[in-house]
């Protein structure tokens, strides 16, 4: 068989159209959004792909599928799950008929999210069989098998990788495809109708599937690896953090046992024959004390004397991510390693090999971010005025930074809208403004927006409309007329959208012409009613400008507007002069309007 080359995300595409895939939805979120895109990049036509408007809309059309008998995939990212909780938690109840996975990516650290939040939960809340894969070689393997327990069980399985799992790369060996399902077209049956007498039958049903898939779990050789030595002390681990510790425990020599969980339910049966004889556990996970807790619960159940370290007793950091050095220096601690010389040794060359720090490089906006132009607009215009300024995810989250400072809330996807409504409500005499981009917008602004107009909120809506979900990687949405199936739709209008709402006052403007983008934004706040400025300018991402912007020094009068106001990243301050660095400069041409000397031109990219 070949062997490829592939991130972890790729490893979990291929996984999944060797395991006959037939439907793929999802909404981008870091660390998940390889996955469908590597599926789309791979489909021969045969499997059905798209971005859905959000997490919610993304889990039923894969569950309306799954009915019909088709093997499906959904793809987020952990918060996304939260969206798509609603359907996660009935699909349970109504069962499925083809294979349905929910590739729910977790993100410790967090790299690029709002919480640390541990998908484990959700797989214990909801009755719901994970598989929590170490390596992309182990979940390429893992998504059939996923795939085969959800038909088994008639009911949906939840797939965790982290980000380290996600975005490591390594060699994975391709096999050949398995048997393809044949739809078989959906049967009626009062069962797909979910009422609250069969949700008691159907609860009594997923108790009894817990047990039977705990019981096949528990014998699951390809997801438990069980090593015994002669030390009574022993190591649990799941997920990226069973490498490191596999890793760890190799260089140090130790005889401790390891135990590996990368399935819920928990497998007691395996815990239990790793548990007998042990005096002491380590637990080492990242995230939330999963497996510490089942094996403390595991221990109490049986009355085993073993005491369970982890991230309860502080002997694991309880945020953050886990590292190979970290792992290494919990583990070594904990089997007492001082006596070990090979060991302290290899501790020693890890502290004097590891690089220094580097220096703190905080997010910002590109140069010749139409948001950053939009933001620039609504605080000249509303210079000396009280105002709110609520944000929401996506780029324009990176607002709240010095010197734009134009962010004052955060809340989640969507929210910019309604915690502005809300504050109106306690704060009347403000003007509050809701930046929201265009892909949120379609995820979870729109319903923001009908309840400000039904309820008479006076807010000033702000659509940063780059044209694309740029965060996430630029992929498309419904504004953009453009799916993943390569067809090319009519465009969703959110200027159309917004009138049939009921907004009062509507403005399209290019936020890079100043004058106009500042007068716009006045003539909104001066408005009544909910009001909406749309600032229509493509992601410089995705748009190219052959000009660039030159700074004459004989003309600079120092005064630092360009650099230290507008804060383009391109323009620095030298000899008390602006000098503009033509490698980033995007030719957006607002720094330009703002200079106060007019030492700021455009001319094309050589400067000529």
């Amino acid at each position: 068989m070949a062997k490829k080359l592939l991130m972890g995300n790729e490893a979990i595409a291929l996984g999944a159209i060797r395991a006959g895939v037939q439907v793929v939805t999802g909404y981008p979120g870091t660390p998940s959004s390889e996955i469908l895109e590597t599926v789309a990049k791979h489909n021969d036509g045969s499997i059905y792909v798209e971005w859905s408007v959000n997490e919610k809309v993304a889990l039923e059309i894969a569950a309306g599928a799954s009915y019909a008998g088709a093997r499906t995939m959904v793809t987020m990212k952990q918060m996304g799950l939260n969206v798509a909780s609603d359907p996660l938690m009935s699909v349970n109840y109504v069962g499925v008929k083809g294979g349905m996975v929910v590739a729910a990516a977790d993100d410790p650290g967090p790299i690029s999210s709002q919480t640390e939040q541990d998908t484990r939960h959700y797989a214990r809340f909801a009755k719901i069989a994970l598989f929590d894969p170490s390596t992309p070689e182990e979940a390429y393997l893992m998504v059939a098998d996923a795939f085969a327990l959800s038909e088994r069980h008639g009911a949906p399985v939840l797939f965790r990788p982290t980000t380290r799992v996600c975005h490591s790369c390594a060699s994975v060996e391709i096999l050949d495809d398995l048997p393809k399902n044949k739809i078989t077209g959906f049967i009626k049956d009062n069962k797909w109708v979910i009422f609250p007498k069969s949700s008691y039958l159907s609860h009594i049903r997923l108790e009894d599937n817990l047990i039977k898939m705990k019981d096949e779990l528990s014998v699951y050789d390809k997801n438990i690896f069980l090593k015994k030595g002669t030390d009574k002390r022993g190591v649990a681990a799941g997920g990226v953090s069973y490498a490191y510790a596999l890793e760890a425990i190799g260089d140090l020599n130790a005889e401790c046992a390891l135990f590996k969980v990368s399935v819920y339910p928990f497998p007691e049966k395996k815990a239990l024959e790793f548990l007998n004889g042990l005096d002491e556990v380590l637990v080492v996970e990242e995230l939330d004390p999963v497996i510490e807790d089942e094996l403390i619960h595991l221990c109490g159940t049986h009355n085993l004397n073993v005491r369970i370290k982890g991230k309860r007793t502080g002997h694991i950091q309880n945020a953050g991510e886990n590292t190979v050095v970290c792992v290494t220096s919990a583990i070594a601690s904990f089997i007492n390693v001082a006596d070990k010389k090979p060991a302290v040794n290899i501790i020693k060359d890890t502290a004097a090999h590891t690089p220094p720090a580097l220096p703190a490089r905080p997010p910002v906006l590109c140069a010749g971010c139409p948001h950053r132009a939009s933001f620039y607009a609504v605080k000249t215009a509303m210079k000396n005025k009280k105002a709110v300024f609520c944000g929401d995810i996506g780029c324009y989250t990176l607002g709240n930074a010095p010197p734009l400072d134009m962010v004052d809330t955060c809340l989640c996807m969507g929210a910019g809208v309604t915690v502005a409504q809300g504050l109106k409500r306690a704060e009347p005499d403000a003007v509050h403004f809701a930046f929201i981009g265009d892909s949120t917008f379609f995820h979870s602004g729109i319903t923001g927006v009908v309840n400000a107009v039904y309820n008479q909120t006076d807010i000033v809506v702000v659509i940063l409309d780059n044209h694309t979900t740029a965060m996430t990687g630029n992929q498309p949405h419904p504004g953009m007329g453009l799916t993943m199936m390569g067809t090319k739709p009519e465009k969703v209008s959110i200027e159309k959208i917004l009138s049939a709402i009921g907004v009062s006052k509507l403005t399209t403007v290019n936020p890079f012409d100043l004058n106009a983008a500042v007068a716009a934004v006045k003539e909104a706040a001066g408005a009544a009613g909910v009001r909406a400025v749309i600032f229509d300018a493509p992601c410089v991402i995705i748009s190219k400008n052959k000009h660039r912007a030159f700074a004459d020094v004989n003309k600079c009068n120092g005064c630092g507007t360009c650099a230290r106001r507008f804060g383009c990243t391109a323009i620095k301050m030298e000899n008390g002069k602006a000098v503009i660095d033509g490698s980033l400069c995007a030719g957006c041409g607002v720094c330009a309007a703002v200079c106060t000397s007019g030492a700021i031109y455009l001319k094309g990219g050589d400067g000529e």
